[in-house]
Formats: C-alpha cells, sequence, structure tokens
C-alpha cells in the first residue's frame, strides 16, 4: 500500500468560501461526468454528502464503486481502510483517491500486522494443536485482512458478525471436527456483544492486550477461553456510558434507545436495541410517527436521520461531542483540491494495495460473502437478518441463563 503523508493543501483552497468551493466542486464533477464515482460514508459530514453519488456503510460503498462500468476515479470520502477496502474491490485500473490522508481510524490502527503475527505465534505455542480462527471486522487495515484470509478466517461487518462467527465456530476455511477458538479483532466489544447474543458467557471470553505478554493472560485462561478479543475499540461508540441509557430513559419513559454494537457491552445490554448502522437506518424509518429515539452512534449520522424524520423524535444518546473527528477531516477544501487535480490528469492520495495483501484479502472477504446471510446484494434491504438479541428477547429465545 502507497504509504505519504497529506502534503498542505495550497492556500487558493484554504480562502475560499464555502458557496464558492461548492460551485467548483459541481464544475469539476460535471468535467469528470462518469469518469468519477463518489462515495460518502454514513458519519460524513452534510457537506460532503451532498456530492456524494453513493451514501451507506463502508463495505456497501466498496461494494457500489466495483459495480460502476466505465469509472477511473473513486473518491472515497470515508477514512483510509474503507479507501483500502474500495481498491481491493474494484479493478486494477481504478484510481481509489482519499480526500485527505489523514483521515483514519484509530480502531483500524489498534491492530498492526506485526502485533497479529506475534499474537499468533504465542496463541499457537498455548494452544499446541487447537484450531483457532482469525476473525476481522471490516473497519481493520488491509493486511490484518489478508492474514486472516492467508489463515482460514473471513472478514465480518456489524450486520453480518453472527453468521461469520457461527461458521467459525463449525470450523472456518480449515475445518475439522472440534470447535475452534476464535480469534477477534479488532473491535472487543462487538466480538463481546455479538458471542454474548448467541449464547457464550462472559467467561469464555478473554481480551487480547498486544501490548502485553500472551495479551495480559495465563496459558490456563487462554487455553480455558472460547473467545480472544483484541483490545480495541471504536473511539466514538466508546463514549456512550449506561448512565446516559439511564438519563435518557429518566428524561422520558417513553423513549427508545437504540445503539451500534461497537458500544461496550453495559451499553447494549440497557439499549432497546442494537444492530449495524443500516439497522439503526432502517428501524428509524420503518417507526411510526411520533416515536421517540435516543440513539447511540456517530452525532452526524443521527442529526442527519433526525433532519430526514421530523414526524419522529430524535436525539443523540449522550451530549458529548460523539463525532468521529478522521471522519471530519475530508471537508470541501480537501475534496475540491482532490477533484480539481484529477481534471488537470493529477491523482493525488491514491490509496493502493499490493497484490499479495489484495489477493488474501479478497480470499477473506469473499469467504464473508460465501457464508448463508451474509452476502446479500447492495440493491436489497441491508437490515441485517440477525441483529444482535438482547436481554427480553434472549431469555425467550432460551440462550441467557
Amino acid at each position: 500500500m502507497l504509504s505519504v503523508w497529506q502534503q498542505p493543501l495550497p492556500e487558493i483552497y484554504v480562502r475560499l468560501s464555502e458557496p464558492e468551493l461548492r460551485v467548483r466542486i459541481d464544475l469539476a464533477k460535471q468535467e469528470l461526468g462518469s469518469r468519477l464515482t463518489i462515495l460518502g460514508h454514513h458519519y460524513q459530514q452534510d457537506d460532503i454528502i451532498a456530492f456524494a453519488d453513493f451514501v451507506g456503510d463502508s463495505f456497501e460503498l466498496s461494494r457500489r464503486a466495483a459495480e460502476q462500468k466505465g469509472v477511473e476515479y473513486v473518491v472515497f470520502c470515508g477514512v483510509h481502510f474503507m479507501a483500502e477496502s474500495a481498491d481491493i474491490l474494484t479493478e486494477p485500473s481504478v484510481r481509489v483517491i482519499l480526500p485527505d490522508l489523514g483521515a483514519g481510524c484509530s480502531m483500524a490502527d489498534m491492530a498492526s500486522l506485526d502485533q497479529t503475527l506475534d499474537a499468533w505465534e504465542q496463541l499457537k505455542t498455548v494452544c499446541g494443536d487447537e484450531p483457532i480462527v482469525p476473525i476481522t471486522y471490516m473497519n481493520s487495515s488491509a493486511a490484518i485482512k489478508a492474514f486472516v484470509g492467508e489463515h482460514g478466517g473471513a472478514v465480518c461487518t456489524s450486520s453480518n458478525c453472527r453468521n461469520v462467527l457461527e461458521w467459525a465456530l463449525s470450523g472456518g476455511a480449515v475445518g475439522g471436527k472440534k470447535t475452534p477458538k476464535i480469534l477477534f479483532f479488532p473491535d472487543q466489544h462487538l466480538g463481546r456483544n455479538t458471542a454474548y447474543s448467541m449464547g457464550t458467557s462472559l467467561d469464555k471470553m478473554i481480551v487480547w492486550d498486544p501490548k502485553q505478554d500472551l495479551g495480559g493472560n495465563t496459558p490456563e485462561q487462554i487455553q480455558a477461553a472460547q473467545y480472544i478479543l483484541w483490545k480495541g475499540h471504536c473511539s466514538v461508540h466508546a463514549l456512550f456510558r449506561p448512565e446516559h441509557v439511564d438519563q435518557q430513559r429518566a428524561r422520558d419513559p417513553q423513549v427508545k434507545v437504540i445503539v451500534h454494537p461497537e458500544c461496550k457491552w453495559e451499553v447494549v445490554q440497557k439499549a432497546d436495541l442494537a444492530g449495524s448502522t443500516a439497522y439503526i437506518v432502517d428501524q428509524v424509518r420503518k417507526a411510526p410517527a411520533g416515536t421517540k429515539w435516543a440513539i447511540g452512534t456517530e452525532v452526524h449520522l443521527v442529526n442527519r436521520l433526525k433532519h430526514q424524520h421530523p414526524e419522529q423524535e430524535i436525539v443523540v444518546l449522550s451530549d458529548c461531542q460523539c463525532l468521529c473527528t478522521t471522519m471530519y477531516r475530508i471537508d470541501l477544501p480537501h475534496l475540491c483540491w482532490a477533484l480539481e487535480n484529477l481534471v488537470q490528469g493529477n491523482v493525488v492520495n491514491e490509496i493502493r494495495v499490493d497484490e499479495r495483501t489484495r489477493k488474501w484479502s479478497l480470499v477473506a472477504l469473499e469467504r464473508m460473502l460465501s457464508i448463508k446471510g451474509s452476502g446479500s446484494p447492495i440493491s436489497k434491504s441491508s437490515t441485517p437478518s440477525n441483529p444482535i438479541i438482547l436481554p427480553a428477547d434472549a431469555e425467550k429465545a432460551g440462550i441467557i441463563d
């Protein structure tokens, strides 16, 4: 993968007013025409979403880009790992651009390849012949996706995590009669929440701290664990706390609390519903007028839902600034600069994944798509077939003691 620092913007782009930037972006889009596709992630600010050809979750957007015919340039208004996924899924001739190279993902950065290789060797030493299937969340680097592909695992999204874990527990790509351990990264909370909803008790899960020998665990703890959860988290969703749910219910007992499964386990247990971004959007869209929502996810998305559904009462779960600061780096000046360079024939901030990493990342992604219930076409509803089961439903389903 190409790795360079974000160069300072030419002074002109800093001085331009917002109306001037919008006009120039529009003109550049018109000039590039069908050669260009702009992707906007749900968490992106509205000024950028206004220019996006497609809006959605990271993997959904990458698949959209891959479907376009005759496209030469994909400008991904998201973060680094998302642009990598777009480069992996599109044809080699397609150039993928990230308007600001500083738009990274703190969660993805919490699991490096060197740390992963070291953890794998330590786990193999402790576990011997016991099978281990690595599963990585989509919010990870291409290098981690490639590691997973090469070692018999798969990628998952927040929508299909349950399906992928069920596949992994059956042996993953390696197979075998013995139920394997799951190494899940980089988000410990998505792994914990999903595994718990499937009936695994918390005492069967350990956290792996890559900065400590054996991840901070004893050999006995590793041997007894079913899930080894990487010590990573989303900096946005980690801001939501159980008391925020209590405060919202105290203000209005009629409020429905819906959160993303990247939130802490304690928050998910207090919520009414938990699911992916697409699940949250769909639940709000289908709800009757007058429904009251407290939503635990990125504030730009919550505010957009509030604007799109004035017939409902929508607030963010917490008053804290729950925004993705790295996503926020993609702004009108950077977008304008990137597009005008393309008009002039200059490709700036290209994200390119090397061939070996692309090969094994594709293996991990294709395994995910081959798992029943995990690869529904984008044109259909992206609501998860298996949203996280919360306490009341779980008790009925007989999966909680």
